[in-house]
């Protein structure tokens, strides 16, 4: 009994923490957390404010806020703010506080993940690399000055939330805060220091006093008052560590990262719905989408190794901040569904009534009268007829209606009314102008060091760029059998990773690279050496640094060795002791060749020298920015691999010599989903196109520099305006819609309504031309729709009619508009796509 009450004297004091700053307006009970004193029902999503640009993020803001969001959740970027001990930046793309601001302005509030830890898919998990060099330093474990540097970073970011009134106990938009992140796997590996560690976090976060909430993702023991949360595809299976705390998803995965050399992963739209919905009806009351937008990896911030510039993760919003149709519309008639079940959902646990062998039905009730019902179909392949309080209801497979009167469907996850859309890259300038400069292959004159064996790549480099060339000399006797017409002699070299040049003096002998999945490497092969002295240059190069694991300190790159001369008269020559000259990063770089002042400092060859296919080669283009506010890509399809610079600024890395292998066969929304399950671009470049932010642009002027390390064909070069080239709407005759259901409810029908085709191209567009029109049995998606057996004739004509010159029209699925019903007594739908321009 004492134990206990000692316990309970714990948790008090600790709640009484929690809340010290102001009064507390966010509290939580096992239903949901309340704001205000009103238990809410919130729908979130990631915007990860250095993925995009300031000048994007109202926008994009506001496009969330369209799709029925209550919050944006982001994480806090330790590499970014704090680049060098104690000199914190907050500006540019790194300026939170704007960032938080401009979603307050929007009347969304803030879920802030501190971390520090971030993962993400981001350089070294968010932690700056200078953290590696701290004293007796290990990561994310019971370490004292892993620990001093968390908690004073940590610090820094509350205090600095706290100075702008940001939490919502001070009349700010920050209802929730996160400490670490997905911990509990390395809680369970690293024992007794890891469980140690879990607790100070906890106590370090809540004696901060935010006077909002904190949670732990992916830790099932997270302490009290902290929330324990589910990341993953599916959540509808968690349930918080105390049955006092509400049930929160902080990550629902709306697709998965790109690989480069790995194929394009998406996620259905109807399957993230049915997730959603399987969630909320078991209880949950807190979702996140990650990615609501992911952006782009500029600069160096792109993590792994081997995560491609784009982080676009199939989410609702594109990399580009467009919206992803039919997604992001299939989840806000999602999220307006759900909203309508509020009342009942917070009310009150469900009852679950068994409808058949996979079928089920939720229902909500509260005690002034409010019902909400889901009914599920589990099965993934057929559809089931269920009956459910006298009325029959028809379930696609693997898909859940939403019933908010416990009668009429509003919405099922596998019928998706909103409008679809294909996008296009339009070039907008073709041709540039280019001029070249040679990399020079490791020139020891100037910044280079000579010392006995081989040095590790992070370690030498602190991180500061890709590059490490390692350099030694072979005396090779004119003796050699090679030298009178034998086989080469092999050089092979083990590296930690992650790609690998081999130049032989000054040409290039080899290449060879890893993966996310091995990022180690070897290169093995025969090497042209001459009687006399050679110089054997190898540049290692780095393509992000990890980012999940456990310590971080311990991690590598760069040729560890050993490094072997093979097939020579006195057999292997082991290299790997021998004298090494180092040199950090390229000498354009030393020069800042990718700026304005920089690229002036050397001459360049003009373009009618420029040798293609050359390795190492810098070009570089001025051109004026192109008419118009629509979003810029660069196509890089010709190159290789390397980097792109816009005024100075960082596009990221780019490589396209490295095609995707996977299978991208058909995918069914239906059944369990992974991230291996649907995917694109087999055979192709992971990445094609580098988008270029607007803002980034002067109207005429503009330098665009590239570093091509591998050798490509700038002449393919181009840039492209990203646009709407058709739109689609895809909707069964009898098929819910919440429109309809809120006229009935209003009582201003009293009968079904058949539903719209809704269809809309961008400002400034309108619809020209109809691709296809078909009421009927029509088969295909967008983009490649196909008449079916049965076809009503004057399906063009009612298009051409309405929507023609138009930049939205609406038109009635009903067998009358289409000159009368073409085949009677079977379920028909309309598919359509029209032509924006």
């Amino acid at each position: 009994m004492g134990l206990n009450i000692a316990i309970l004297h714990v948790v008090l004091v600790l709640l009484s923490s929690w809340i010290s700053c102001g009064t507390a307006s966010v509290s939580y009970d096992h239903k949901a957390i309340s704001v205000n004193g009103q238990r809410r029902i919130l729908i979130s999503g990631s915007i990860h404010y250095p993925r995009s640009t300031p000048e994007m993020w109202p926008d994009l803001i506001q496009k969330a806020k369209d799709g029925g969001l209550d919050v944006i959740q982001t994480y806090v970027f330790w590499n970014g703010h704090e680049p060098e001990p104690g000199k914190y930046y907050f500006g540019g793309r790194y300026d939170l506080v704007k960032f938080i601001k401009l979603v307050q302005q929007a009347g969304l509030y803030v879920h802030l993940r501190v971390g520090p830890y971030a993962c993400a898919e981001w350089n070294f998990g968010g932690f700056p690399v200078w953290l590696k060099y701290v004293p007796g330093i290990s990561f994310r474990t019971n370490n004292g000055p892993f620990k001093a540097a968390m908690q004073k970073f940590t610090t820094k970011i509350v205090n600095t939330m706290k100075e702008e009134r940001l939490y919502e106990s001070q009349g700010g938009p920050i209802i929730l805060s996160q400490i670490e992140n997905e911990y509990g796997p390395m809680e369970y590996e690293l024992g007794a220091p890891g469980k140690a560690y879990t607790q100070w976090a906890a106590k370090m976060a809540v004696e901060l006093g935010t006077g909002v909430p904190w949670v732990m993702c992916k830790q099932d023991d997270a302490p009290d008052p902290i929330i324990n949360t589910c990341n993953g595809f599916y959540c509808d299976y968690f349930s918080p560590n105390k049955a006092y705390k509400p049930k929160m998803w902080t990550e629902a995965w709306t697709g998965w990262f790109t690989e480069f050399g790995g194929p394009v992963p998406y996620r259905p739209a109807e399957d993230l719905a049915f997730s959603v919905a399987k969630f909320i009806q078991k209880g949950g009351s807190f979702i996140n989408y990650y990615m609501y937008h992911g952006g782009t990896n500029f600069g160096r911030t792109a993590g792994g190794p081997f995560i491609a510039t784009s982080y676009d993760y199939d989410a609702p919003l594109d990399e580009y901040g467009l919206l992803r149709q039919p997604k992001w519309g299939h989840l806000k008639d999602l999220h307006r569904a759900i909203k309508l079940c509020e009342p009942a959902l917070v009310s009150g646990d469900p009852s679950v009534t068994p409808l058949g062998n996979y079928q089920e039905a939720h229902v909500f009730n509260s005690k002034s009268g409010a019902c909400a019902a889901f009914l599920a179909n589990y099965n993934q392949h057929s559809f089931a007829k269920v009956s459910f309080r006298n009325m029959h209801y028809n379930l696609p497979p693997w898909s859940i209606s939403i019933l908010p009167d416990c009668k009429n469907t509003v919405y099922n996850t596998a019928r998706i009314g909103a409008q679809s859309a294909q996008m296009k890259m339009t070039p907008v300038r073709r041709g540039f102008s280019w001029q070249s400069y040679n990399e020079e292959t490791a020139s020891y004159e100037d910044n280079s060091f000579t010392v006995v064996g081989l040095l590790e790549q992070i370690n030498t480099t602190r991180d500061m760029t890709d590059y490490l060339w390692y350099s030694t000399d072979v005396k090779i006797d004119p003796r050699e059998g090679f030298l009178r017409g034998g086989k080469w002699p092999v050089l092979t070299v083990y590296s930690a990773g992650h790609a690998l040049h081999v130049f032989i003096n000054g040409q290039l002998s080899g290449t060879t690279y890893g993966s996310l999945e091995n990022p180690k490497l070897t290169f093995s092969q025969g090497v042209n050496l001459r009687a006399g002295v050679n110089k054997i240059s190898l540049l290692s190069i780095s393509v992000g640094l990890p980012n999940v694991g456990p310590h971080f300190e311990t991690w590598n790159a760069g040729i560890l060795g050993p490094v072997s001369l093979s097939g020579l008269n006195n057999g292997k020559w082991d290299l790997t002791w021998q004298k090494w000259s180092y040199k950090v990063g390229l000498k354009g770089e030393a020069l800042n060749l990718h700026s304005l002042s920089g690229s002036s400092s050397v001459e360049w060859v003009e373009g009618s020298f420029i040798a293609q296919r050359q390795p190492l080669t810098w070009y570089k283009t001025i051109f004026n920015a192109p008419d118009g506010n629509e979003p810029l890509a660069l196509d890089m399809n010709t190159m290789s691999k390397g980097q792109v610079w816009i005024n100075g600024q960082s596009i990221g890395r780019y490589w396209n010599q490295y095609k995707a292998s996977g299978n991208c066969g058909a995918c069914s929304y239906a059944g369990w989903f992974n991230e291996k399950k649907c995917l694109s671009k087999c055979g192709e470049a992971s990445q094609r196109w580098y988008h270029v932010p607007r803002s980034w642009l002067r109207p005429t002027g503009n330098l665009l520099v590239i570093f091509e390390e591998w050798g490509g064909n700038p002449n393919g070069i181009f840039l492209a305006k990203r646009e709407l080239a058709s739109v689609c709407a895809d909707i069964y005759e009898w098929q819910p819609t919440l429109v309809n259901w809120q006229l009935q409810a209003s009582g201003k029908v009293n009968k079904p309504l058949r539903p719209k085709a809704h269809l809309w191209c961008a400002p400034g567009q309108k619809i020209s031309s109809i691709k296809f029109a078909s009421f009927g049995t029509p088969e295909g998606v967008c983009g490649s729709f196909r008449e079916g057996s049965c076809h009503a004739h004057h399906s063009y004509d009612v298009f051409e009619k309405y929507c023609i010159g138009q930049q939205s029209c609406a038109v009635p699925v009903t067998p009358e508009i289409f000159g009368g019903d073409p085949c009677p007594n079977v379920m028909k739908k309309l598919s359509v796509e029209a032509i924006c321009s």
